[in-house]
């Protein structure tokens, strides 16, 4: 991976302010009846209404609640600045290890949705979408930050 496209290491501890308060009012959102403030607003929408409805209009102003929205733009610009950030010694090792976690994450995560397309239904697999747009980055964060903290931990216990 081109160093030239990673941010510097700040921005990382940047990232994870900006997650960490988004995935939890992501989860609460998501896994309870807790709307959060409503943030009512006039956003300008390319799209709206059904699908091939006749309640569709395209390229207008609407208005409507935008929380879910703020949450989801805070928890990528979050996720993405954690990802794509330096770490404080980016050397070889870790531009591989960052790769290799980046192929693994993709994998995961198209291997978990194959298994939805066959086996999620109805409007559940319309959430599994939804939640699908995370999956890459979450995986991919969860998985080089513990072998990264794996392989310190053997480099200690080795000296």
């Amino acid at each position: 991976m081109s160093q030239k496209l990673l941010l510097p290491n700040h921005y990382k501890k940047i990232g994870w302010g900006i997650l960490i308060p988004a995935a939890i009012a992501g989860l609460l959102l998501a896994f309870t009846d807790f709307d959060g403030l409503p943030f009512k607003a006039k956003v300008f929408a390319l799209f709206t209404g059904e699908m091939f409805g006749k309640n569709q209009t395209s390229f207008t102003f609407i208005h409507t609640n935008v929380t879910n929205t703020i949450v989801g733009v805070l928890f990528i610009v979050g996720a993405l600045l954690v990802s794509f950030s330096k770490e404080k010694d980016e050397d070889e090792f870790i531009s591989n290890l960052r790769l290799s976690s980046l192929l693994w994450a993709v994998l995961v995560s198209y291997l978990l949705l194959l298994f939805s397309f066959v086996f999620i239904y109805g409007t559940a697999f319309l959430y599994v979408m939804l939640y699908n747009m995370f999956t890459v980055l979450i995986i991919f964060i969860v998985r080089f930050n513990y072998v990264l903290y794996r392989n310190s931990k053997s480099v200690l216990d080795e000296k």
